[in-house]
């Protein structure tokens, strides 16, 4: 199968992912909790966190581990709005991760909710975002750094000093972009960044977090043990340890520390060009064919490794299963996320997602290719 789904999952990941869960496993006993866990797993998770801290330059901010970057969007969306958020912007990008919670409060009258003005050629029109903020003044703000669906990247620094300007709270989506596209998470002008182990981070799955200012009292939405204190039936107020309820997937964090640091030794800007090499290919590749319109793509935009299209006269979920038959992994529909399908007008029926990164190999886009000319022939 040549693996074109890396916005969903990356894969393969690097060899030394694989060697230190192996070795977790091994060679670790009981993680226990607090201070009951073992030495080995307290170093390893100390380890995770200073790394993931230089990798998005936010050594002032605490990072918080979840299962995934779903728990850790609620966990920060509920509680803002438990805190009193009540006119709420969004992107047209955003996942259901953050559009079905807001529609949960919206439908009981407690938010409003505002999307921030996108002109039909992809650029965030900053102009028209400040008149909107002056209009209706932001209380919480929340951007998709990049979209899932067609890899486009928000300007989420001059957003989010737009929304300071009204003592905003900001959160922006790093689902696709962490450890990948350059962003100074330890900047004053963001409150919250969401981060998922398995996509950019080259990690594994069930292991994903947020980083967040330490000043900032969010209530929490997951209630349990954290391994001390546990006569006290509030949870406690220091950090992580409030947002980290049960017992963490350490081994899960060894593998996405092994990524951070294949990372860090690689850079991000590397990783990032490879990419966009790869990127560039995948257009080449798939405009050679008639049969297929890619969605979304204009120059002088930032995009990550994401290109979406439609199979001409085919709905997406048929010509999905047309490439699956093929040997070629790849995602059709929605993409989770029905808001950037009806802004690119490919609602309801969506698109076909390719999805490239610094580890998709040669072999891949020659398997593509000679997928493509067999369909070619057969359509």
């Amino acid at each position: 199968m040549a693996y074109f789904d890396n916005a969903a999952t990356s894969y393969p990941k690097p060899k030394a992912v694989y060697l230190a869960m192996d070795e977790f496993y091994r060679k670790s006993g009981d993680i226990g909790r607090g201070n009951n866990m073992t030495p080995s797993a307290k170093k390893i998770i100390a380890d995770t966190r200073k790394n993931l801290q230089t990798l998005l330059q936010c050594s002032a901010k605490q990072v918080i581990f979840v299962p995934t970057a779903t728990i850790a969007l609620n966990i920060i969306i509920q509680g803002i709005i438990k805190n009193g958020a009540k006119n709420i912007y969004i992107s047209p990008f955003e996942h259901n991760a953050v559009t079905r919670t807001l529609h949960y409060f919206e439908i009981s009258g407690a938010v409003k909710i505002f999307e921030l003005k996108v002109t039909q050629d992809l650029n965030f029109d900053l102009q028209r975002i400040k008149y909107q903020f002056e209009k209706v003044a932001p209380d919480f703000v929340i951007v998709n750094h990049a979209s899932n669906v067609i890899g486009l990247i928000a300007p989420v620094e001059k957003i989010f000093e737009l929304a300071k300007k009204y003592n905003a709270v900001t959160l922006v989506d790093m689902a696709q972009t962490a450890g990948l596209v350059k962003l100074n998470v330890g900047l004053e002008t963001i409150d919250f960044a969401v981060f998922a182990g398995h996509k950019t981070l080259l990690g594994p799955t069930g292991v994903s977090g947020f980083v967040m200012k330490t000043e900032i009292n969010l209530p929490p939405l997951i209630f349990g043990g954290t391994g001390y204190d546990s006569a006290n039936l509030e949870m406690p107020a220091e950090l992580p340890e409030r947002y980290e309820a049960g017992t963490l997937n350490v081994a899960g964090i060894a593998g996405l520390n092994a990524a951070v640091n294949w990372i860090l030794n690689q850079t991000s800007e590397k990783i990032y060009a490879e990419e966009i090499e790869r990127r560039n290919k995948l257009l080449k590749t798939l405009q050679k064919y008639e049969f297929l319109k890619i969605v979304g793509n204009f120059e002088n935009r930032g995009y990550v490794g994401i290109v979406s299209c439609l199979f001409d006269s085919i709905s997406s979920d048929s010509a999905g299963k047309i490439f699956a038959d093929k040997g070629i992994s790849i995602r059709s529909g929605l993409h989770c996320a029905p808001l950037a399908h009806k802004f690119l007008k490919t609602f309801p029926a969506g698109a076909l997602r390719f999805s490239v990164n610094c580890l998709t190999s040669d072999e891949d886009f020659l398997e593509l290719e000679d997928a493509l000319d067999a369909i070619s022939k057969e359509i």
